[in-house]
């Protein structure tokens, strides 16, 4: 198993604060604002980053253990960049300021994502260790329930 420094620990604590800081003060504005009720899709946003702003809150507490959620959020940001950003870069589509903040945004969250996750331990933990069997081996599992 790949060991994690204490400093590279706490780094990570730091990022997770930062997450949970940024996304949960975005939810809450929003929702103290007030204003026009939101449609699926922006709804849909806001739960999610709600979501991941509780749950990197647990990083605090786990940071190795809430990897995933860096994952999803490395994932996430890159997939924005590349089905949104560049076609529309592509198609030389003018960005206005918002779009050209948002995009750098998303693009230095990947950076950031890149530099602080411990690809070391992930690959170690997620790629080479066996996954959990699909299903219990012959007299090994949970006694029927009646």
């Amino acid at each position: 198993m790949a060991d994690v420094s204490q400093l590279r620990l706490n780094v990570l604590r730091a990022y997770y604060l930062l997450i949970a800081l940024e996304r949960g003060y975005r939810l809450i504005a929003r929702l103290a604002g007030g204003g026009e009720p939101l449609g699926p899709w922006d709804g849909t946003a806001y739960a999610f980053w709600g979501g991941l702003a509780l749950l990197a809150l647990l990083g605090l507490r786990y940071p190795l253990q809430m990897l995933p959620l860096l994952l999803l959020h490395l994932a996430y940001k890159t997939i924005w960049l590349l089905i949104v950003a560049l076609p529309l870069c592509l198609a030389g589509a003018a960005f206005d300021a918002t779009t050209t903040a948002f995009t750098w945004a998303m693009a230095v969250g990947v950076l950031l994502d890149l530099l602080i996750i411990p690809w070391g331990y992930v690959i170690a933990n997620y790629v080479r260790q066996p996954g959990k069997p699909w299903r219990a081996a012959a007299g090994r599992g949970s006694p029927p329930v009646p």
